[in-house]
């Protein structure tokens, strides 16, 4: 048994009287918020270790931009 065991719960998604189409897009949105569907984009293609570090540095500086505009912005109303 490996020591970095990771506990998982599965995604759960009941069927009521509303009807499939409203569980399927139930499960869709349960999905994308565990993040299950970037996750699978990502290990679609091989990516080289420094084209991921490349990648993830930009994210990051892209987040940082982001948060900087958030707090540079004056309050509305």
């Amino acid at each position: 048994m490996p020591s970095e065991a990771v506990q998982c719960k599965p995604l759960e998604v009941v069927v009521s009287d509303r009807g499939i189409e409203r569980a399927i897009k139930m499960l869709k949105r349960k999905l994308a918020s565990e993040g299950v569907l970037r996750e699978l984009k990502m290990r679609r293609h091989y990516m080289k270790p420094s084209v991921k570090r490349r990648k993830k540095q930009a994210e990051a500086a892209r987040r940082r931009r982001k948060r900087a505009k958030l707090d540079a912005a004056p309050p509305k109303g």
